[in-house]
């Protein structure tokens, strides 16, 4: 990062002599004095002065003698820096989060197994639930982020990521607060008779077809109405604003202010996880075998 005739110039001052520079170097007296030659045609400034006891530096010398040192440190700390700021982004877990997948699951998890991980920190990248570019961001997994927690039963997903099972959330159901079942504690299906149900359109969630068949099978008075393939801020605002019911999750319940999520007589629930990359780096996967057994998995 500096002419490295100043490393010469530098330790022949050090030592008072070309013969002691050159030892200290490992090359000849008479290449030190080239070296030397040449830096000072190079500055067109006279920097050694040979005396009787060895050599002494010109004022001149003197100056260059100063700053070369502070070259010197400065170089020396500014590699260390780049090599940390390397070192901090390889040992640096990228977490994504949304307002459906937020990442506080995964400090949950964090905080279980950072021991085994001292040196690595956690930088949060935000992501939109937008339900036409989701799967780009699941795609993501591996370059955008390492990690996100998030509920999984959707065959699209799965085929671009890797999963971890860590439980599972019930299915409940929302409605607007103004509703008339908003103050019921829990809901019998019988209570969703003349509703229109709210729920993703068929064939990517098995948990989602099961109960579908199930309502259309034994339950014809409720009206199922499709919603996009992944729900979005827009599935709630639409929930919301029509007072029909949406099919939802507990995990979701404070996602929309302006609804209440009630439990449902049934025992459907569907599965969360640690989700990451298909052919994860070796860190990743490390940190997925350690949340393997420390949850007993």
């Amino acid at each position: 990062m500096y002419n490295s005739q100043l490393t010469v110039f530098v330790c022949v001052a050090d030592c008072g002599s070309f013969t002691k520079a050159a030892e200290e170097l490992y090359i000849s007296p008479t290449a030190v004095m080239k070296q030397m030659n040449a830096l000072e045609a190079h500055l067109d400034l006279k920097l050694i002065e040979r005396t009787r006891r060895g050599i002494r530096l010109t004022p001149a010398g003197e100056v260059i003698y100063k700053d070369a040192k502070f070259l010197f440190d400065y170089s020396r700390r500014s590699i260390e820096s780049a090599r940390q700021a390397m070192n901090a982004h390889d040992t640096t877990f990228c977490v994504g989060t949304s307002l459906l997948n937020p990442a506080k699951p995964f400090m949950d998890l964090w905080y279980q197994v950072n021991r085994e991980f001292p040196n690595y920190k956690l930088h949060l990248v935000p992501f939109e639930d937008d339900h036409r570019g989701i799967l780009g961001e699941i795609g993501a997994l591996g370059e955008k982020f390492d990690f996100l927690v998030g509920v999984c039963d959707s065959k699209l997903w799965l085929d671009q990521c890797s999963l971890l099972p860590l439980g599972r959330y019930r299915k409940m159901c929302a409605v607007a607060r103004d509703h008339p079942l908003a103050e019921k504690e829990r809901l019998e299906l019988s209570d969703l008779y003349g509703q229109k149900l709210m729920m993703v359109k068929e064939g990517d969630s098995q948990i989602n077809d099961f109960i579908r068949h199930d309502i259309q099978r034994n339950h014809p008075q409720i009206q199922i109405e499709d919603t996009p393939q992944f729900y979005d801020i827009s599935v709630f605002n639409c929930c919301a604003e029509t007072h029909n019911v949406l099919l939802t999750l507990e995990c979701w319940k404070d996602v929309h202010p302006g609804l209440v999520t009630i439990p449902v007589d049934w025992d459907y629930s569907i599965p969360y996880g640690l989700l990451y990359p298909l052919d994860p780096l070796e860190d990743v996967q490390r940190f997925v075998d350690a949340v393997r057994t420390i949850r007993g998995l």
